[in-house]
């Protein structure tokens, strides 16, 4: 762990967690947020929830990237991950942002799953996370916008100012990081933990600890945190609903940077209810997205929509080689199956259709095709796949832009 230095006044950025008598509120949010992740894993199943990851991610990096104004569309997400680049430099570096996101939060999730809090609250993970990210962008990317170089995972070195806030002296970073982490990582309980997610967000993002990239890492935190504590499954982010509210998410955070307004609002220098207040915001935000997944994610509704899915494929075949595709709703057992129980043999999907065997191969090669299923080679076991076409039907407004483009 690294120590803090005794020259800076660590108390500059207190209180970092609300006072007893001001927890209720926030303690009854966390309470409920997770009851609902708990009742969400029990629906979802391991399997659905790696099926979606790559398109959740996508979506995770997209959000994340439009709150710092430097979003690309889901298309060019798309085309990113296939290695196509647009010709616009500036539009190329915005797609290697988002895949270097996607690729991060992958890498850090398997890392967080095995880490304790006291870790996820250790400086040293956050840096970690900041040069995840920075990394994976080519040297000449790894610029400001104003062109000043980016060093992954190193504190800054000059004072920064966000929105109206001046942030401390690039002096005392490391000793702030390390008395932001100290008093987190102690947090007894989930619930409590929860409440810490909210409050360290703004308090990480007050210290302002890199020259770019804040608001990326404490946001990638918030999320492997909850990771970590089973919370997400990797089933929903933050960054999400603080990128569809985002304009009640920077007021809250400027408001969390005001100073205490008298004896009543908490005991150090910045304004305990108005971090209880960013805090309340916070947790309704991922209580929401919790909830909105878990109608998602009902098994019986995906079915339905699996059904409107095959049935607009029907209707619409496309060219794939010399020939038509075929799908049929004969198919939507076999579909919905392997949604729920993951990956299923080709002998056995065709089967579940009870069509005869060369009509039951084309439509598994329309659905391929297609991309609703998808397989590791030409005789691998295929498993369902969530194409941008998709979307609409199987999860709709889970990504309204992407719908917008399909």
């Amino acid at each position: 762990m690294e120590q803090v230095d005794i020259t800076t006044d660590v108390g500059a950025f207190r209180p970092l967690f609300p006072e007893d008598r001001v927890r209720g509120p926030l303690l009854e949010r966390a309470a409920s947020l997770v009851t609902e992740c708990h009742r969400q894993a029990g629906q979802a199943g391991q399997s659905l929830g790696v099926d979606l990851s790559p398109r959740l991610r996508a979506m995770n990096a997209y959000y994340t990237n439009k709150i710092e104004g430097q979003h690309t569309r889901p298309a060019d997400i798309e085309r990113a991950l296939a290695r196509v680049f647009d010709a616009d430099a500036r539009q190329a570096r915005k797609q290697r942002l988002a895949v270097a996101h996607m690729e991060a939060e992958a890498e850090l999730e398997g890392r967080a799953s095995r880490m304790s809090l006291e870790a996820l609250y250790d400086p040293a993970f956050i840096r970690d996370i900041q040069g995840a990210l920075y990394r994976r962008l080519p040297k000449s990317e790894r610029v400001t916008e104003g062109d000043e170089l980016i060093d992954p995972g190193s504190w800054r070195t000059r004072e920064v100012t966000a929105g109206r806030h001046l942030a401390p002296p690039p002096g005392e970073v490391e000793a702030l990081v390390a008395a932001w982490g100290a008093r987190y990582r102690a947090l007894p309980g989930t619930e409590l933990a929860v409440v810490g997610i909210a409050c360290a967000h703004h308090r990480l993002l007050w210290i302002h600890p890199f020259v770019d990239g804040n608001g990326r890492t404490a946001r990638l935190h918030s999320h492997l945190v909850f990771h970590s504590l089973g919370l997400s499954g990797g089933l929903w982010s933050p960054m999400r609903g603080l990128a569809r509210t985002h304009e009640a998410h920077y007021a809250r955070l400027s408001n969390a940077d005001l100073p205490r307004r008298n004896d009543h609002d908490g005991r150090g220098p910045l304004s305990q209810e108005e971090l209880v207040a960013f805090a309340a915001y916070f947790l309704d935000v991922c209580l929401d997205q919790v909830t909105f997944m878990r109608g998602m994610l009902d098994l019986g509704g995906l079915r339905v929509r699996i059904a409107d899915l095959l049935g607009y494929l029907a209707a619409h075949p496309w060219t794939i080689g010399s020939e038509r595709s075929v799908v049929k709703m004969d198919a939507l057992e076999a579909v919905h199956y392997t949604a729920i129980a993951g990956p299923v043999e080709r002998a056995r999907f065709m089967a579940m259709t009870g069509l005869p065997e060369r009509t039951a191969r084309r439509v598994l090669a329309s659905l391929l095709d297609f991309g609703l299923l998808s397989a590791a080679s030409s005789r691998a076991p295929v498993r369902l796949a969530v194409p941008l076409p998709s979307l609409r039907f199987l999860f709709p407004r889970l990504w309204p832009e992407a719908e917008v483009e399909a």
